[in-house]
């Protein structure tokens, strides 16, 4: 079978025009099939601010309401997307850029409430507005797709067949886009962003974890060394792997490649 490599850039590199640049560098370079997804949410953060939109995150999670939804589909679907496909564009690879709502590629449903974990060691009952849960990514159409050698630039939009947009976490699209292509490929899923792998000390960059199984994960987070944004990350790496994704790899954006990091087990 196929390999293809799904990249996922986080919001850090994303909004670092020199990261930016040097990952889209790397990614241009790799041969064979493949897909990027970004992140964004320090750009809709920042944006936000501008126009006076608090942000709120629980568990790593943005709180979306209506205003904070047209912010995210301005930044997600239309800044940030059309930017790297330019880029990409620029550095000769035919690049398409989509939300979920186009092609039908992500359906989801608006969360309903949720109990969440905090970090004092309680829990609450949260409602996360228009964030979407995903129920079914069309690899058939991504195949189709790679096949005529575009290569798919996902933003972390989905929609809900009603005519709704719903903000989707991006690790959670890229897990499931990965997912969806298993049929079709040997899938390896890279989770990019600012840190060389997942760190047992935070402040030291030489720490990296070089394999965590789903025992390490529990143990991790129980003592405080995983947390925020790297929870999600981590439980979407885990669900990858379990529904037959070949490899998951959280590394440095200079890596897209998968070198060093970080393996999920």
């Amino acid at each position: 079978m196929e390999q293809i490599n799904v990249i996922k850039v986080g919001g850090g590199v994303v909004e670092d025009v020199a990261s930016l640049q040097r990952l889209l560098d790397t990614f241009s370079a790799m041969p064979g099939k493949k897909v990027l997804v970004h992140g964004g949410g320090r750009s809709a953060t920042k944006m936000a601010a501008q126009l006076g939109i608090e942000s709120t995150m629980i568990g790593g999670r943005r709180v979306t309401d209506a205003k904070m939804l047209n912010v995210v589909t301005m930044v997600y679907g239309g800044l940030v997307n059309k930017n790297v496909v330019a880029c990409l564009q620029a550095r000769g690879v035919n690049a398409l850029g989509l939300t979920g709502a186009d092609v039908n590629l992500i359906r989801s449903h608006k969360r309903p409430l949720k109990k969440v974990e905090m970090s004092d060691g309680t829990s609450q009952m949260v409602d996360f507005g228009f964030v979407g849960d995903v129920e079914k990514a069309d690899g058939n159409i991504l195949s189709k797709l790679l096949a005529q050698d575009i290569v798919p630039v996902v933003a972390p939009l989905t929609h809900d067949g009603n005519g709704n947009l719903l903000n989707t976490n991006a690790d959670t699209i890229a897990s499931e886009v990965a997912c969806s292509l298993t049929p079709y490929f040997n899938v390896t899923l890279t989770y990019c962003f600012e840190k060389p792998g997942v760190l047992r000390d935070g402040d030291n960059d030489a720490s990296v974890i070089p394999h965590i199984t789903e025992a390490d994960f529990k143990n991790l987070t129980a003592q405080g060394i995983v947390s925020g944004g790297m929870i999600p990350k981590l439980e979407n790496a885990f669900q990858a792997i379990g529904r037959g994704v070949k490899r998951v790899v959280i590394t440095h954006a200079d890596h897209p490649d998968g070198e060093g990091g970080t393996t999920i087990e």
